[in-house]
């Protein structure tokens, strides 16, 4: 018998779930090629380097290292001796804009000290919240493992059994009260469904588990940011055959039929037997699937659904170092409910925001030149409206946010600027491709998660795969790496790719040409 052919499957977009689904398909044995429109990897992963500053431009929390280290392992490597990492401990300060403070330990006898500070009574119940996350998130695993296609898969034993622990009449914070009485605990338990770019007072209970997941495994930050883990990850999918193009835009997924057969770039026509789309959901799917070929997903659908507030980001490169600053603080405005308000009813710039700040240079000094430190400031407001012009409202709102982060212990600081740079809702749609500057992707409700969130196998055509935040299991970097895997598992299935994740050895991959005709 003949050798067989390798499979081709073309991958769009270089973030943090193509990057995972590519070092997976060519450790199935898929000739894999990569095509971004940036002329770096990472997408909103990635890194901006200004001044010899360095700033991550998305997440800055690296949690749950658990899915992205079976994914390492897969391809023959260890996460933990291919980046560097650093355990942040107390992982993050809470901070309550009246000055009272909770430092986050990653130890229960440490937090439950901290929260007695607050709400001696709460304290006695950190134990009891620790043992039922734990048992919910070892409940519900499966079902952030598993796709879901059908309406059948509801029907599955862990799907069932998990259901019955999610509480879906409760919202986050009604869940939290359970637990603990005291308002400003429980919002230091439930910050976290910012992570989802939603309201912890209308985030569905089961994300208890995000600040479990703190506590459980840690926060870490790789040492130079996370841009450093992409890079990795391109390089070990590099090693394993996969082909990257760099600044080059996929500008129609190609069809027959119904069945996508290739894409079209802003350079060349490439076959695939897959497409795997790791763009964002809502602006991809206008851009690269016909409308006329989207029977659930039509552009009309795409604009009725909810999607996450943005944010509004100041990237400062300062001299000296708050030295008294911790790594990662969460600042929540004293009115939390109208805060939170003003960002999803996207009338009004929140007068009085809620901030997180990352101060890495008390931990990474690799990360700003000698004698000087980078700060990245986050603050969660409405995606992209037409009630708020960006452009007129930006400098005022910069002047605002810096003030108010005096009250973070960030003093004087509009001296110590050496070098800037702002992202706005306008920003991260225009610049990043994301669709209404929601930042964090598709709400995730109740209605728009599990079957009801676009699928990881495209229902609407054959042949397209989707991965990131905006399909199954949903936002986040853990999740998206646990989208990689459903995603890669299901293509691997269509295209009868027999060979194991373990055996499949990287010299396997050798590159091979794909383009059929050049365009332009």
């Amino acid at each position: 018998m003949g050798k067989r052919e390798q499979k081709r499957v073309v991958i769009v977009g270089a973030g943090p779930g193509g990057l995972a689904a590519a070092m997976l398909m060519a450790a199935r044995g898929a000739q894999v090629t990569v095509i971004e429109r940036l002329h770096r990897v990472g997408g909103r992963t990635g890194r901006w380097v200004q001044d010899g500053f360095t700033f991550d431009i998305g997440p800055t929390f690296f949690l749950y290292p658990r899915v992205l280290e079976d994914i390492f392992r897969s391809c023959g490597r260890d996460l933990w001796q291919e980046v560097r990492f650093e355990r942040i401990d107390p992982m993050y300060r809470v901070l309550f804009e009246n000055g009272d403070y909770l430092d986050a330990h990653s130890t229960t006898e440490a937090m439950a000290r901290e929260i007695a500070k607050l709400a001696p009574a709460d304290a006695a119940n950190l134990p009891r919240y620790m043992a039922e996350n734990r048992q919910k998130l070892e409940s519900f695993r499966p079902v952030l493992e598993s796709p879901f296609n059908s309406l059948k898969d509801y029907l599955k034993g862990d799907v069932l059994k998990s259901l019955f622990m999610l509480r879906p009449q409760l919202s986050l914070d009604k869940d939290l009260q359970r637990y603990f009485a005291d308002r400003r605990v429980r919002q230091a338990f439930s910050f976290q469904a910012k992570y989802l770019g939603m309201s912890p007072f209308n985030c569905p209970s089961l994300f208890t588990i995000l600040a479990f997941l703190e506590h459980e495994y840690g926060v870490w930050h790789p040492v130079g940011g996370h841009a450093v883990i992409m890079d990795k990850m391109a390089e070990i999918a590099r090693d394993m055959g996969v082909e990257f193009r760099l600044g080059e835009d996929v500008t129609a997924i190609q069809f027959e039929g119904r069945r996508a057969v290739g894409v079209d770039t802003s350079r060349a026509r490439l076959r695939a037997d897959a497409v795997i789309v790791n763009a964002d959901f809502g602006q991809a799917m206008q851009k690269l699937v016909p409308n006329k070929l989207r029977r659930r997903w039509s552009d009309q659908k795409i604009a009725s659904r909810k999607y996450s507030c943005s944010t509004f980001m100041m990237y400062l490169g300062i001299d000296g170092l708050y030295e008294d600053v911790p790594h990662h603080t969460i600042m929540l405005a004293n009115d939390l409910e109208a805060n939170i308000r003003e960002i999803h009813e996207g009338k009004v710039l929140p007068t009085a925001p809620s901030i997180y700040l990352q101060n890495a240079g008390v931990t990474d000094a690799t990360m700003a030149p000698a004698g000087k430190s980078s700060l990245y400031v986050l603050v969660p407001v409405a995606h992209m409206t037409e009630n708020i012009d960006w452009e007129k409202e930006t400098p005022a709102f910069r002047e605002r946010i810096i003030d108010r982060l005096e009250l973070l212990g960030v003093k004087d600081l509009r001296g110590r600027i050496r070098a800037e740079k702002i992202l706005t809702p306008k920003g991260w749609q225009e610049d990043l491709a994301i669709y209404k500057g929601a930042t964090f992707n598709l709400s995730h409700t109740l209605g728009q998660m599990l079957y009801f969130r676009p699928h990881n196998r495209f229902e609407d055509v054959d042949g397209v795969y989707l991965v990131g935040g905006g399909t199954h299991p949903g936002s986040g970097l853990p999740v998206i790496f646990e989208s990689a895997r459903i995603t890669t598992a299901l293509a691997a299935e269509d295209l009868k790719l027999e060979q194991s994740l373990s055996s499949q050895s990287a010299q396997a991959n050798a590159p091979v040409e794909f383009e059929l005709e050049k365009v332009g």
